[in-house]
């Protein structure tokens, strides 16, 4: 409860400042970003399951079709959902920090009773997942789509990580996060998540361990270092499923091929890189396509200061960068994939106690782990778009 006392309490000084603000722009302040309940009842037909988009931890997500023409997608905190409403509150008050052609757009809220809302712009080829991962889908991504959807995300976590306001770490990149415009751009969406780093702080160590399996740095997912590398490790695995179309981890392929980040970097050992390309790609540019994968195995490298930061990966991808290193062992062991967490020690430097859980890990389903003195919490969270 306290984190919906405080979003109230932020958005209405929000609302206040702006007011301030009225004749400095023709926008009238932040007025707009409370929808009425009745009004989102209505544009999504009463919540109808034909206008559901998807289902998430968070809750399920709606399109909605507002009285101007305008189609939103409805994202509806379930009611049980303890989790969510943290998520809630983290999400509206980042998203009103930050603005990027390549960021999903948060057009407001609804917080009426028990309800609670958030109202985002539609776009309705959904999310990349829904593409690369079907084999009757994925021919509509060709290479250009491909190369054009990978630096439209670099640009995003660019922005985040060294152009916005304030740093944020978006902590759960993976394909399902990123949605699709009409023309295919991609926008990084769900920042739930989501951490701010206030003033120069590039890392910090957290017991609240938060994200996707498979996509989750080592180091992160075992001693809850956190830092910007967080997300580069993970957007490296998502470089490499959207080259070969595929996710970080199948069950159905044969054991060397099932965890996608080992074969990857077994296929660049035996100089067959190209190899891991998407076989329903008709025309790829192998150049691109060589650098992109060299480019994802440099992402998850073991050594977290051997990772390129975003700025890094946006000069190689343009070609500003002369040269791409040549990547060193990636960080395998302990992301939580497919398999048995590895065991993670967190001591608590406050009480000398140390706190331990093995956990059982399903392929790319996102979780959240909080760890506190004297009890621990485990929940877990469905997939979302």
């Amino acid at each position: 409860m306290r984190y919906f006392k405080g979003l109230c309490s932020y958005l209405k000084k929000r609302v206040m400042r702006s007011r301030t603000k009225k004749d400095e722009d023709d926008g009238g302040g932040l007025g707009h970003l409370f929808f009425e309940l009745r009004a989102l009842q209505i544009a999504t037909n009463f919540l109808s399951e034909l206008n559901m988009l998807g289902h998430g931890g968070f809750g399920p997500v709606y399109k909605g079709l507002m009285p101007d023409g305008q189609e939103v997608a409805v994202k509806k905190l379930s009611l049980e959902s303890r989790q969510g409403l943290r998520e809630f509150t983290n999400e509206v008050k980042l998203l009103l920090k930050v603005q990027h052609k390549n960021l999903v757009m948060l057009l407001g809220c609804c917080i009426e009773g028990p309800e609670k809302m958030l109202v985002y712009e539609y776009l309705q080829n959904k999310s990349l997942d829904y593409f690369l991962f079907d084999k009757r889908k994925s021919a509509s991504l060709d290479w250009a789509h491909r190369f054009r959807i990978i630096n439209g995300i670099v640009r995003g976590l660019l922005y985040l990580h060294e152009e916005a306001p304030v740093r944020i770490i978006h902590r759960d990149i993976k394909a399902s996060n990123i949605l699709l415009d009409e023309q295919l751009n991609p926008k990084i969406s769900d920042f739930g998540l989501a951490r701010l780093f206030p003033g120069d702080d590039t890392h910090f160590n957290t017991f609240r361990i938060s994200g996707t399996h498979g996509y989750m740095a080592p180091e992160y997912a075992m001693r809850g270092y956190l830092s910007v590398k967080t997300d580069v490790f993970s957007f490296g695995v998502l470089l490499l499923e959207i080259v070969s179309g595929r996710k970080n981890f199948d069950r159905l392929l044969v054991s060397e091929k099932r965890d996608l980040l080992s074969y990857a970097w077994e296929l660049f050992q035996a100089k067959k890189t190209l190899e891991l390309l998407d076989a329903s790609l008709i025309e790829c540019n192998p150049d691109e396509a060589a650098i992109c994968i060299q480019l994802g195995l440099l992402c998850c490298q073991a050594s977290v200061s051997e990772r390129p930061d975003m700025n890094s990966i946006y000069l190689m991808l343009s070609g500003d960068s002369p040269i791409l290193p040549k990547p060193g062992l990636p960080a395998i062991q302990g992301r939580g994939g497919h398999c048995t967490m590895t065991t993670s020690a967190l001591t608590n430097t406050n009480d000398n106690s140390t706190q331990t859980k093995i956990v059982k890990a399903s392929a790319d389903s996102s979780f959240v782990e909080e760890y506190s003195r004297n009890s621990m919490s485990y929940s877990s969270m469905d997939e979302g778009r």
